[in-house]
């Protein structure tokens, strides 16, 4: 299975998820903090999740040129999160979006991919502005994007019978350069 990698720092390295990437997403749909903050994918066994992996993420790649993508530690090839721009419906704006399995957490991982993704969807993609949408309890969430320099916007409910989410917003700092 071919490896198309997106982006790499000297621990992470960023890549398109294939099928074979199923088993692994469906470990990080199912972490507590994943259905805590995100939410409930209704994805319990291998095969739902490849169906996930190819209507909503391996779908985007092709559509928009960007989407989630398996973030793996570079020194072992462990997958550890994913990290990626995701464009929904419901959003003007792409968001960035992030998961990390909570047994990586503190390392600064999530941080470090979320530099990267940013700096590309800036210097690549040229997205004008960038959001980012987080369950009002997910205060490292809400640091991480502060840290990142996206500011709060407004209370958002993005599907007509979810959560109310908090959008954080950043402008392209290299716009007009």
């Amino acid at each position: 299975m071919a490896r198309v990698i997106k982006l790499q720092t000297a621990r992470l390295r960023l890549r398109e998820m294939n099928e074979a990437d199923a088993v692994f997403l469906l470990e990080v749909l199912n972490e507590p903090a994943f259905l805590r903050n995100i939410g409930d994918r209704g994805v319990r066994t291998p095969a739902e999740a490849a169906g996930y992996l190819e209507e909503r993420i391996t779908s985007s790649y092709a559509r928009f040129g960007f989407g989630m993508w398996l973030v793996e530690l570079v020194e072992t090839d462990e997958a550890i999160g994913i990290c990626g721009l995701i464009k929904r419906d419901a959003l003007a704006d792409a968001d960035l979006g992030f998961s990390f399995l909570e047994r990586h957490w503190g390392s600064g991982f999530a941080f470090e991919a979320a530099v990267v993704v940013a700096d590309y969807a800036w210097k690549v993609v040229k997205l004008p502005r960038l959001l980012a949408i987080v369950a009002p309890g997910n205060a490292a969430s809400i640091r991480l994007v502060g840290k990142l320099g996206f500011r709060f916007e407004k209370s958002v409910q993005i599907t007509t019978d979810g959560p109310e989410l908090i959008l954080f917003a950043a402008e392209n700092p290299n716009q007009g350069k």
